[in-house]
């Protein structure tokens, strides 16, 4: 179960496993490069401010950090706003992700364009940015005070994803 799951527990095992629809529940996907900073950061945050009403996962587009866990940078700037991303373990996007959720968000404009071009007709319509127009800056190699900004500003930027 992943630590998305266990903030917000589906309560079904088809729910669980990603099959089969709630008819109140909406299902996020949130995409950023890596699945290593922003988002699971979004997923924790929209997840706590979404309650039973939305069912979040997030994903990569790269695999170099699939299999592993956030930045040591992210879980401790998540941990000071409330959110828990510790136990998350990296996945790279696929397509029964993208099948999957009723809304797929990219953490920035090359994520889009990436998102974009592997979309089929049925993904495409469900993509869309995480902020107005706007990128959420990835801080990778940036000091620690550029990952309490980034859990900052998609704290601001959640409420037009929740239901």
């Amino acid at each position: 179960m992943s630590d998305l799951t266990k903030q917000n527990p589906p309560s079904t095992t088809a729910a669980r496993q990603g099959v089969g629809r709630h008819p109140r529940w909406r299902r996020i996907l949130l995409v950023c490069v890596g699945n290593h900073i922003r988002s699971p950061i979004a997923a924790a945050v929209l997840a706590a401010h979404g309650g039973d009403d939305v069912v979040v996962r997030s994903a990569g587009l790269r695999y170099r950090h699939v299999g592993k866990g956030p930045h040591s940078n992210a879980i401790r700037a998540a941990a000071e706003r409330g959110y828990d991303i510790e136990d998350h373990i990296a996945v790279k996007v696929n397509f029964r992700l993208l099948e999957w959720a009723d809304t797929i968000v990219a953490m920035d404009h090359t994520v889009l364009d990436e998102l974009q071009a592997i979309a089929d007709e049925h993904a495409a319509p469900k993509l869309r940015l995480y902020l107005d127009g706007e990128d959420v800056h990835d801080p990778w190699e940036d000091a620690y005070p550029a990952f309490r900004s980034c859990v900052e500003v998609i704290e601001r930027g959640a409420a037009r994803h929740l239901p």
